[in-house]
């Protein structure tokens, strides 16, 4: 890209930056925002245009809003929270496309998994391995489906399951660095296993009783699995479409923000574990308090992974 290219298409946004650093003391997060933006612009300038006015100018005004947050230390106390607060759904609005082809990569295999199961027999015992698949029959026939859940203690289970589903997330997430394909299969596969998995308890009549028990937990890890899947994509997407920008500095952009995301899920998936681990194997929980669970987990993952993203785009529009 041209230096005066990039200039027309950020001289706007640059000027507003020294406007709101000129006025009123801007806030926090406003602070925050900017130096992110800013320090982005300023490492492709020096990778493009070293030694010129434009990267003397952007390194400036990036020294200028450092020194901004770092003077106001009261308010940089919230840091922490910001991120959770206002990065990561920050993030998520700007990966809101990776998040949908994601979630439809996944809802194809889920489909596919099912649709296999339902017309060979052998196909369960390949995707889950016959040892689950026998022990599973077994509780079933013992009258009790979900006897797996209680073959070892709550705190042992809890630590267990919770590394298990970051190691699950981490790897779609990281996938993305065999570009977004390698995230796909990821997503894909896991579809597939869900789609055998729910199949099986179905075949089984099971579906109330069991289905809706795997739910409880399962609304929040399969959606951690989704999200972490689209910011694999995001970086994988950044990777192969980097633009006009060089292809290792969108990687790197692309990777940045993958990983806020990530590292936004982390209070999720100990939701999830603890959830699985306390709650779970107890199936025998009325229909209501199974439902009332679920659908609370499905509006925090709404909450804040939809709607948050989209309520903060809008007020930065709005400023």
């Amino acid at each position: 890209m041209k230096q005066s290219v990039f200039v027309k298409l950020n001289k706007e946004k640059w000027e507003k930056y020294e406007h709101s650093l000129d006025g009123k003391n801007p806030s926090a997060d406003d602070l925050s925002k900017i130096y992110v933006h800013l320090t982005e612009d300023l490492a492709f300038s020096k990778a493009k245009y070293p030694r010129t006015s434009l990267t003397v100018y952007l390194n400036k005004l990036s020294l200028k809003v450092h020194n901004l947050i770092y003077r106001n230390k009261p308010e940089d106390k919230g840091r922490f929270i910001n991120f959770w607060k206002l990065e990561v759904p920050s993030e998520m609005y700007k990966s809101r496309m990776p998040m949908l082809y994601s979630f439809l990569i996944m809802a194809i295999g889920v489909l596919i998994g099912a649709m296999s199961a339902a017309n060979d027999e052998t196909f369960v015992r390949l995707i889950l391995g016959d040892a689950y698949v026998d022990l599973t029959i077994q509780n079933i026939k013992d009258g009790n489906p979900m006897g797996i859940y209680g073959s070892s203690d709550e705190w042992s289970m809890f630590f267990s399951i919770t590394s298990n589903n970051i190691r699950v997330s981490f790897l779609a997430f990281v996938a993305g660095i065999l570009t977004s394909f390698g995230t796909g299969f990821i997503l894909f596969r896991n579809g597939i296993m869900l789609g055998a998995f729910h199949y099986f308890f179905v075949q089984h009549g099971l579906f109330d009783e069991t289905i809706l028990s795997i739910w409880v937990h399962g609304t929040i890890e399969i959606s951690a699995i989704i999200i972490a899947g689209g910011a694999g994509i995001r970086m994988g997407n950044a990777l192969l479409f980097p633009g006009t920008f060089p292809r290792a500095y969108s990687f790197r952009k692309g990777a940045k923000s993958g990983l806020k995301i990530v590292i936004g899920l982390f209070p999720f998936f100990i939701m999830a574990g603890f959830i699985e681990s306390f709650l779970t194997r107890y199936t025998e929980w009325p229909l209501a308090a199974k439902l009332f669970i679920i659908l609370s987990s499905l509006f925090l993952i709404i909450y804040y992974f939809i709607y948050l993203p989209i309520r903060i785009q809008n007020g930065n529009s709005k400023n």
